[in-house]
Order: C-alpha cells, then structure tokens, then sequence
C-alpha cells in the first residue's frame, strides 16, 4: 500500500499511476481505518504522524551532511548553525533549513530578513553566495543514479530529462562520473535512498564550470521534475517503507 496526501501534486499523480501499475494500493492518508504495512510518499509532518501506526520508516540525510563535505564537492564554504547564527549574518548569505521548510531557502543581505519567530535553536545551513548555471535532481540508490532531472537554468524552473540528446549525454556522463566520486567519498553519510541535488557552479576565476552539491533531500517528499516516474518509485519505495525492511546501515537514518 502506497499512501499519500490525498490533495496531490503533479509527482504523486506520476508515482500513483506506477504504484497502480504494479498492484500496489494507492490510499490517500485522510482515510480512516488505514491499517500497515505501507510506504509513505508525501510531507514529513503528515509523514512523521503516520509513521508508527503504518509501520513505515522515513529515512533522510543527517541536517549537517553538506556542511561536513570537503570543498571539493561543494564548490564554496558552508557551515551548519542556528537561526541565531543567520539572524547574526551582516553579509548576503544563502541560508536554508537543512529538512523542513520553516522558512524559504533564499539569499539574504542581513539577519533582519529572516523570520524572528523561530526558536533560537532552529538548525540552518549558511553557505557562500554561488550561481549555478543549471541544476540537476539525482535519485540515488545504493549510490547510483536511478534516474535525473534537470530542474532549473540560473535559478530558473527549467525541466528536462538528463540525456536525450548528443549534448546533453555528455553532461549526463560528467554528471554519473561527479556523482561516482560523491558516493565513494561520502555515500557512506547518506542512506540508500536519497535525493541529491547537483550543479554546473560558475567561478568568475576559472574557466567553464565545475559540479557541485547542491543539497540532499528525502526522497520521498521530492519533486520528479522530468525524472523517470517508474525508478523515482523504487527510490522512494526504499526510502519510506516498512521498518522491517530497513537494512542495516540505513537504521542511522531514520527520522524520529
């Protein structure tokens, strides 16, 4: 049983098809009587709620995963803190939560622009200010690329599926050969089925572009974009299942 929001998005559209396809049974959360096992495709509230009575486990990177990256992954400095740090910053600085959405991810000039009514302790990410060209969403498993997406073109929501033609299947090489490199030096920090964000970061000091880390994010509260429904569903089917299917190493991950 695959159990989502029942007011669903373009994704979940996608991913009840498939699911449908398979013989699964699609169930909106707001039913009564639900009853596990099943996995879960949706918010982590609604998600964290369902969690124990469905038996389902969410499993998603560590909130300082991108900050504990050597540079040469992440193109720029950045540092995990609190929103008592951000409200500290007197320089444009991206900030973000690292999980929920509390507040929007954006790029701001002073701490003053960011919301004053959140505990002090909030966790967020802060990093250096960076163009990326063009952004890729990656859905890993076991760390390899299931499936991609192109999302956005200088900050720009621009779908297109990763590879469909002679160009763009040599950035979909760089691409598998960048995310090889991640997942040798940092797979093991990341459970077995996650979303990571990547891009073609500019540097005014050096020629062309060079692949950075984005963000990672829980695979089961991701956007396709123009990703594969079919393989997106066996990221997230790993990602938000059964608890007693969770393997081993992903135990670290669980949300709690």
């Amino acid at each position: 049983m695959l159990v989502m929001p029942g007011r669903r998005t373009s994704t979940m559209e996608l991913l009840a098809v498939e699911a449908a396809g398979r013989g699964m049974s699609v169930r909106a959360a707001e039913e009564p009587g639900l009853a596990g096992p099943a996995y879960w495709y949706g918010g982590p509230v609604v998600g964290a709620r369902l969690a124990g009575r469905l038996g389902f486990a969410l499993l998603e990177p560590a909130d300082g995963w991108l900050a504990e990256l050597p540079e040469e992954f992440t193109g720029r400095q950045v540092r995990m803190g609190t929103i008592a740090d951000a409200w500290a910053i007197d320089q444009p600085t991206f900030v973000k939560p690292p999980r929920d959405k509390s507040f929007p991810a954006d790029v701001y000039t002073d701490g003053s622009r960011l919301p004053s009514a959140l505990d002090p302790a909030t966790p967020v990410l802060l990093s250096a200010v960076v163009t990326f060209a063009a952004e890729y969403r990656l859905f890993l498993l076991d760390g390899r690329i299931a499936t991609a997406s192109r999302y956005a073109v200088f900050g720009r929501l621009d779908p297109r599926p990763l590879g469909t033609d002679r160009a763009d299947r040599a950035t979909a090489a760089q691409i598998t050969e960048f995310a090889d490199r991640l997942a040798a030096a940092a797979g093991h920090a990341l459970p077995s089925a996650v979303v990571v964000d990547v891009g073609q970061l500019l540097d005014p000091y050096r020629p062309g572009h060079r692949w950075a880390v984005v963000e990672a994010n829980m695979a089961w509260f991701s956007h396709a974009y123009a990703a594969d429904p079919a393989r997106m569903l066996d990221v997230v089917l790993r990602a938000a299942g059964p608890r007693e299917h969770v393997r081993p190493r992903d135990l670290a991950f669980e949300r709690h």
